[in-house]
């Protein structure tokens, strides 16, 4: 996944954690910020990826 994807999942899920809060609904706050936990990773995994190509390995 690039990092275009992972920055508009984090970005999704921070939505529906804002959604979430305005509706007092918890479980859509929580599945929010598990979204862009889920984001986070594969940003992280992304980076990892282009810092390993760039070593030439």
């Amino acid at each position: 996944m690039g990092k275009a994807k992972a920055k508009a999942k984090q970005a999704k899920g921070k939505m529906k954690e804002t959604a979430g809060k305005a509706m007092d609904d918890r479980g859509m706050q929580a599945e929010g910020r598990g979204e862009q936990m889920a984001g986070k990773a594969q940003e992280a995994a992304h980076d990892a990826g282009e810092r390993m190509r760039k070593s030439g390995r």
